[in-house]
């Protein structure tokens, strides 16, 4: 059986977003005393290795992600080719997400449609369908942080935009 702390980062891995310690304790399927048992575990390991990944503590959990003296390579490597129209989208999803497929299409217009489907190849936004079936939950992804380098937005300006009606 491998040990913890393999099998959180295999989970922080796979998720490729920022997960609770609840979270990361019902994947684990462990108390949370022990999660966080080996997270700090699987933290200190990555904290006296010299490579480029770590587990960071961000405000919405845990995740595992390039350290910051890569991010460079992230622009070179995975150059995103978007226009202007797809930024804007993707920019909206960034900062109202998620939102639903419908909410966003009302707010940027028919061309929405075909702009989520290429954010959505490049790995920036994620596509779930909604419980009733009838639209799609969009959020932005962690390749889009580690991309974009925005590991969250202020949250004055976050409450000030859901704020907004």
């Amino acid at each position: 059986m491998p040990r913890l702390a393999s099998k959180i980062e295999a989970i922080l891995y796979l998720k490729a977003q920022p997960l609770t310690v609840a979270e990361i304790a019902e994947f684990a399927a462990c108390d949370r005393e022990t999660a966080e048992e080996g997270l700090m575990e699987l933290m200190a390991d990555y904290a006296h290795r010299e490579g480029a990944l770590e587990v960071a503590e961000t405000p919405n959990g845990y995740t595992l992600q390039l350290r910051e003296t890569y991010h460079h390579l992230v622009q070179t490597l995975v150059p995103a080719d978007l226009g202007v129209g797809a930024l804007r989208t993707l920019a909206a999803i960034a900062l109202r997400g998620p939102i639903s497929q419908t909410e966003l299409v009302e707010l940027r217009g028919s061309g929405a449609y075909q702009h989520v489907p290429e954010l959505v190849e490049l790995g920036f936004v994620r596509k779930r369908r909604q419980s009733d079936g009838r639209s799609y939950w969009l959020q932005v992804t962690n390749k889009f942080h580690q991309y974009f380098q925005m590991h969250q937005l202020p949250q004055e300006f976050d409450q000030h935009v859901k704020a907004k009606p």
